[in-house]
């Protein structure tokens, strides 16, 4: 895999997850971003060198470039690189980090409550698949 393709990592189980997932996909029209869920051996080998947990599973992290942003940072970035009106949402990245996390962290703490969980991880489509590590 090269430096310079940008990952998703994701929680597999979140409902929540897994519909920005297919969210992403739907409006990424050049496919820029792969996909690789938080619960996977991938996750692990490539984040956890970087001092990320990916056991703790309540963020969303994007690898891109050889850098890592995580929570409402990596959102902010993804949406910057979709088509539509999607990239205007970019500007919130002049809030405060510490008062966008804020907000994704409450959303992240009662995702499962508000959304529901899977048992298992979102199998994605063959036509797909190629996208997923």
């Amino acid at each position: 895999m090269m430096d310079e393709e940008a990952v998703i990592f994701f929680d597999g189980v979140c409902n929540l997850c897994n519909g920005a997932v297919q969210f992403t996909i739907q409006r990424d029209h050049h496919s820029l971003f792969h996909f690789s869920s938080l619960q996977s051996d991938f996750a692990k080998a490539k984040l956890k060198p970087l001092n990320i947990d990916p056991d703790q599973g309540d963020s969303f992290v994007l690898l891109e470039n050889g850098k890592v942003y995580q929570r409402s940072t990596a959102a902010l970035r993804v949406a910057r690189k979709l088509n539509g009106f999607w990239p205007l949402l970019y500007g919130f990245i002049i809030v405060p980090r510490f008062l966008r996390d804020a907000i994704y962290n409450f959303v992240a703490k009662n995702r499962y409550k508000w959304f529901g969980k899977k048992e298992t991880c979102w199998v994605p489509t063959p036509e797909l698949k190629e996208r997923f590590i």
